[in-house]
């Protein structure tokens, strides 16, 4: 494998002819990558308690992601977030960010992100503020210690607390992203809404969504955000913004609190209209839909010999087949919508 130095100065994000767009006049500029499937939680909604993961030979190297990242910047991908699993286990990952903060550096790229679950902020966060990573969102669903340990199989809360701490001190805006379960953590939603405003940080709350196999019925812990929305309207108002960061969230703010609340709804109210993102597994695969089964092996052209062309007409042809919509649906005893986990695809 060639030196990741070697691989930079071979790819510097030439900028191709046409951005990439499907059929439905959709322009994608958002790509979200993960760099592994490794996670040093196990949270319930997420993966099973005895996940097998990857060989290393399937995951795609540094220098491998740094080639297809740098691709689809020259196909005018504004915004890379990198994901997981958990990003920040990914051996090397800080030589990566550090690669990819090139394209910042030239204009090429608007911004370079993360999905952590905040353990090991604490250790990173100031080198990610080096690099050019400006906001994160960080994943955390209790401020329980009990509950979290609970949710996680073991976690610590304090770890992701001192994570916050030392990335608000390094100047990262911080978003903090909080899966809705009925059974668990509904009526500490308003609890959680107030602790982030009061520290600055905004919030999106997300339905679970069916991907992948794990150890629970996901029907039990699935909380519609329409009766989450309008429980707090009931006691707060809510005005809502026309905001986009580049997701699928949907924003308001609410009065009381002085912040920012997403709601992301791909089961009660599905968000595929705009889509302008796509996902590239840790393994190479391309998906264009979080809630299809469609697939493009970039990996197995890559090593095969692939040209930077060859790879480029193979994402021109999976963002073309973009479907409309995804069909994610939940109800009891129901199979996932995909059967790939999160923690593989990216969350």
């Amino acid at each position: 494998m060639e030196p990741l130095a070697q691989v930079r100065s071979q790819t510097q994000a030439p900028a191709h002819a046409a951005a990439l767009t499907d059929l439905f006049a959709r322009r994608v500029s958002y790509l979200r990558i993960s760099v592994t499937d490794r996670c040093d939680l196990r949270c319930v909604y997420c993966m099973a308690e005895k996940m097998v993961f990857l060989p290393k030979a399937e995951v795609l190297s540094l220098e491998e992601l740094d080639r297809l990242a740098s691709l689809f910047v020259g196909l005018g991908v504004r915004k890379l977030r990198l994901t997981g699993g958990e990003p920040l286990v990914r051996k090397g990952f800080m030589t990566l960010v550090e690669g990819l903060s090139r394209h910042l550096a030239s204009g090429a790229l608007e911004e370079l992100t993360l999905t952590t679950n905040g353990t090991r902020l604490a250790q990173f966060a100031g080198d990610l503020a080096a690099h050019g990573v400006r906001r994160i969102n960080v994943s955390l669903d209790t401020l329980k210690p009990d509950l979290f340990s609970k949710l996680t199989r073991g976690g610590r809360l304090d770890q992701v607390l001192a994570g916050l701490q030392a990335a608000r001190e390094a100047g990262l805006s911080v978003k903090i992203n909080t899966v809705a379960l009925a059974r668990d953590n509904a009526a500490e939603i308003p609890d959680l809404i107030q602790w982030a405003h009061g520290l600055g940080m905004d919030m999106t709350l997300i339905e679970t969504m069916p991907m992948g196999e794990i150890d629970e019925d996901r029907t039990d812990q699935y909380l519609s955000l329409e009766t989450v929305r309008r429980d707090l309207c009931s006691y707060w108002r809510l005005e809502d913004l026309p905001l986009s960061t580049g997701g699928p969230a949907r924003y308001v703010r609410i009065s009381e609190t002085g912040g920012r609340l997403g709601f992301i709804t791909p089961l009660s109210h599905s968000f595929c209209e705009a889509c302008n993102r796509v996902r590239l597994t840790c393994t190479g695969t391309l998906h264009t839909c979080l809630g299809q089964d469609d697939a493009t092996d970039l990996r197995a052209l890559m090593r095969a010999g692939a040209t930077d062309e060859d790879l480029v007409d193979a994402v021109r042809a999976a963002v073309l087949g973009k479907p409309r919509g995804h069909d994610f649906r939940i109800s009891a005893g129901s199979a996932p919508a995909v059967a790939r986990h999160m923690s593989t695809t990216g969350g």
